[in-house]
């Protein structure tokens, strides 16, 4: 299937954190015509397969090189690689055979020995570690999963872990490992009890206390008050970095780990884009309320971000009668492109609304022997030259002088609402103005923009007008500095 968003999401966070990695090519089972032989190293697989399936195989290989050349990285198949320290290792592989996991988890002792060996050493201290979830368990109730990945952790000892409410302090009651052959998440649990555990390792605990639990907390254990205390500070600091209170002018985020929070925020700050709130757990009714303060100064700001999780009823009743935008996603970075599209499209159509509300230059003549009226109002057949004429628009004459405002624009009997560059029509114009005296036939008229209207113009929406209008509104301002009525 090559890559997806989340590869491109995984690839993002790897370079971010500069983390070293190898890429697990999987399904080659799928090729058509591949000769399947469980758990057999890919180089012995590989031999097997016929000229064909090679072929492909190859082609795949190669797509998955070239993708990340496009990327910045250079990546060949594992085999081949004389250099792990510069080039990406991919490993075909097979979850469903379990073809090339040998490989897979050859590459990755090798290069932990080759590159991280003093991080390798375990000495006997209390255990450190990450939650990987929390679940409910019949019969044991709130459990945790976790990957120790140093020290020791003993059945007598306490832990301390990361919870909603704050740090979570409590002994362990089991630990849980899985059997031979099984795997951790297996939906049969099929889990033996032990009384200690080396890093590293995946682990369920079995405690009281858990059901607030962070996915993503760090975890410590404790064999004495002061580890206990030590834990707890630790806990703290490492949380009170990714979740966020502030009183800023910000999005509001929420998420179901604290790593996909941290990742998140981490992005959104990159790209500019402040946050008030980030927390973990679902969208709830004072998400809306801080929303909905930011929103009051700052309409762009005043949303909800939700990673991968739900949203309470009370929370989703406040949030469709305040009308807070609420993006949803289990991809960070399709959560933020949706939230930045949203963006750009609201500032586009706001803009829009605004340069339509503004006075816009034009310029046109009075056609010879297409005075219809003279006054009261006058009715003239004009050719606009540049720009535009609408309904409401100021009129002036070349020397500056106010005419009056058209009232309605008439081509062939039919009512328009604007004539641009190129029309011939015929106007309608209530004011001080007689055809004759202020202006006459063959003159030109310019809309006389108001000042203000000028000055929001230029800094604003001058990308908004093309050439001929730019040169259009110099003219109009020239005039308008001539006869005093433009500073």
């Amino acid at each position: 299937e090559g890559f997806e968003e989340i590869t491109y999401e995984c690839l993002n966070i790897l370079r971010s954190r500069k983390v070293p990695f190898v890429v697990a090519a999987n399904k080659i089972d799928k090729i058509p015509g591949w000769v399947e032989g469980e758990f057999r190293p890919f180089a012995e697989a590989i031999k097997h397969q016929p000229p064909h399936v090679q072929r492909r195989l190859e082609e795949l290989v190669y797509n998955i090189v070239a993708k990340f050349e496009e990327l910045g990285f250079q990546a060949d198949r594992y085999d081949r690689i004389r250099d792990f320290a510069r080039t990406v290792a991919i490993i075909p592989t097979s979850a469903k055979t379990g073809e090339g996991i040998p490989d897979l988890l050859l590459v990755l002792a090798g290069l932990s020995q080759r590159y991280m060996l003093k991080r390798l050493y375990v000495s006997d201290v209390p255990a450190k570690g990450v939650v990987l979830e929390r679940r409910d368990v019949m019969g044991l109730g709130s459990v945790i999963d976790v990957i120790i990945y140093d020290g020791v952790l003993r059945k007598e000892d306490s832990i301390v872990l990361g919870g909603m409410g704050g740090p979570i302090v409590t002994k362990i009651r089991s630990i849980l490992m899985p059997k031979p052959m099984d795997e951790m998440r297996d939906p049969e649990d099929r889990f033996k009890s032990v009384d200690e555990v080396v890093a590293a390792a995946g682990v369920r605990i079995v405690a009281q206390g858990l059901d607030d639990a962070i996915a993503g907390s760090p975890i410590f254990s404790a064999r004495s008050q002061q580890d206990v205390e030590t834990a707890i500070k630790q806990v703290s600091e490492e949380i009170s970095k990714i979740r966020i209170t502030t009183d800023a002018l910000g999005v509001v985020v929420k998420a179901d780990t604290l790593g996909s929070l941290e990742a998140l925020v981490s992005k959104l700050q990159e790209m500019g884009v402040p946050v008030r709130l980030a927390d973990i757990g679902k969208v709830s009714k004072r998400d809306v309320v801080e929303a909905t303060i930011t929103r009051e100064k700052d309409a762009y700001r005043g949303v909800i971000l939700a990673f991968n999780v739900g949203v309470y009823p009370d929370a989703e009743h406040e949030i469709e009668s305040r009308g807070i935008p609420l993006f949803k996603s289990n991809v960070i970075y399709r959560l933020i492109d949706d939230y930045l599209d949203w963006v750009k499209k609201k500032m586009d159509e706001e803009k829009r609304q605004t340069l339509a509300s503004l006075i816009l230059p034009g310029k046109a003549q009075i056609l010879r022997g297409y005075v219809f009226r003279r006054s009261d109002p006058a009715i003239v057949g004009v050719e606009v030259l540049a720009g535009r004429l609408k309904p409401g628009y100021p009129l002036m004459n070349a020397k500056g002088r106010r005419l009056g405002t058209i009232m309605q624009i008439q081509e062939q009997k039919k009512v328009l609402s604007e004539a641009v560059a190129g029309q011939a029509v015929a106007i309608s114009i209530r004011g001080d103005v007689t055809i004759g005296r202020q202006v006459d036939e063959g003159d030109y008229i310019y809309v006389d923009v108001p000042p203000d209207h000028i000055r929001l113009i230029k800094e604003k929406f001058a990308d908004q007008l093309s050439k001929p209008e730019l040169e259009l509104l110099k003219e109009i301002i020239k005039i308008k500095r001539a006869s005093g009525r433009y500073m």
